[in-house]
C-alpha cells in the first residue's frame, strides 16, 4: 500500500513538472537562461574584454554603477522626462486619432499625411528640435513626444474604423447624442487599440529621449553612456543598458496589466 501511494505521488510530481515546463513563463525563463549561457561562453572564448563583457562581469558591475548618486539622479531625470512626453503623446494622439478616424473626409484627407510624417526618420529632424526648443529638457521631451504620438494616432484610428456600424446605428436609434455615442460606444471599443498604441508609444518615447540625450545635452542617462563608451568600460555600459531594458519591460508589462483591468468586458 505504501509502495502504491509512493508511486502515485511520484506520478503526480512528474505530471506537475511536465505541466510546469509547458507554461509560457517557464519557456521564457529557459530561453533567457540559454541566451545568458551562450553570451558567457562567447565572451570568454572569442570576446575582447575591452569591448565585450560576460554576464558575470556585468552583474559584478551593477553595484558600482547604481551606487553612484549622480547616475540615480540622471535616471530620475530621464524617467521624469519620459513620463511627461508619454502623457502628452497619449493625450494628443488619442484626440487626433478620434477626430481623424471618426470622420470619413478627415480620415481620407489627413490619414495619408500622418503616415507620411510617421515614415520620416526622426533622427534626421533632431537638429530642428534643438533649434526650436534649445539644448535642454524641452528638446528631449519634444523629441520623445514626436516618437510616441504617431503609434497612438495610428492605433486609435484603426480602432475607430473597427467599431461596428450596427452598434452606432443602434445607439442613435435609441436617442443617443453624438457625445453619448462617443463615450458609450466608440471609446470602449477602441480600448484594445489604444493600449496597443500606448505600449508601442512607451518604447518609442523612451527611445526618442535617449537619442536626444546622446546628441543634445549632457544631462540624463546619455552622458553616462558616453562616459562608459569613451573610457572602455563595457561591463558598466552593459549594466546600464540592461537597466534601461528592464525599465522598458516593466513599463510595458504595467501597460498590459492596466489594459487587462480596463478590458474585462472583452472576456
Amino acid at each position: 500500500m505504501n509502495v502504491a501511494a509512493a508511486t502515485a505521488a511520484e506520478g503526480r510530481c512528474t505530471a506537475r513538472w511536465r505541466t510546469w515546463w509547458r507554461r509560457p513563463a517557464a519557456i521564457r525563463m529557459g530561453a533567457v537562461f540559454f541566451l545568458v549561457v551562450i553570451w558567457e561562453l562567447a565572451a570568454h572564448s572569442i570576446g575582447d574584454p575591452l569591448f565585450f563583457s560576460p554576464p558575470s562581469a556585468v552583474a559584478a558591475a551593477l553595484p558600482d554603477v547604481f551606487g553612484d548618486g549622480a547616475l540615480l539622479r540622471a535616471f530620475a531625470l530621464t524617467l521624469g522626462e519620459l513620463a511627461i512626453a508619454f502623457a502628452l503623446a497619449v493625450m494628443v494622439g488619442s484626440l487626433v486619432g478620434v477626430l481623424v478616424g471618426g470622420n470619413r473626409l478627415s480620415r481620407r484627407s489627413l490619414y495619408p499625411m500622418i503616415l507620411l510624417a510617421y515614415a520620416i526618420p526622426q533622427t534626421t529632424i533632431l537638429p530642428l528640435f534643438i533649434l526650436m526648443f534649445g539644448p535642454g529638457a524641452m528638446s528631449k521631451i519634444a523629441f520623445g513626444f514626436s516618437h510616441g504620438v504617431f503609434p497612438v494616432i495610428i492605433s486609435v484610428i484603426g480602432g475607430v474604423q473597427a467599431v461596428r456600424p450596427a452598434l452606432i446605428i443602434s445607439a442613435r436609434s435609441m436617442g443617443a447624442s453624438r457625445l453619448q455615442v462617443l463615450r458609450l460606444v466608440v471609446l470602449p471599443c477602441i480600448v484594445p487599440s489604444l493600449f496597443t498604441g500606448m505600449r508601442l508609444a512607451m518604447s518609442a518615447t523612451l527611445l526618442g529621449i535617449l537619442l536626444a540625450e546622446l546628441y543634445v545635452t549632457s544631462a540624463g542617462v546619455g552622458q553616462f553612456t558616453h562616459a562608459f563608451t569613451d573610457t572602455f568600460q563595457p561591463a558598466k555600459l552593459f549594466a546600464l543598458s540592461g537597466a534601461l531594458a528592464a525599465v522598458a519591460a516593466i513599463l510595458n508589462e504595467s501597460m498590459r496589466w492596466i489594459e487587462g483591468r480596463h478590458s474585462r468586458w472583452r472576456r
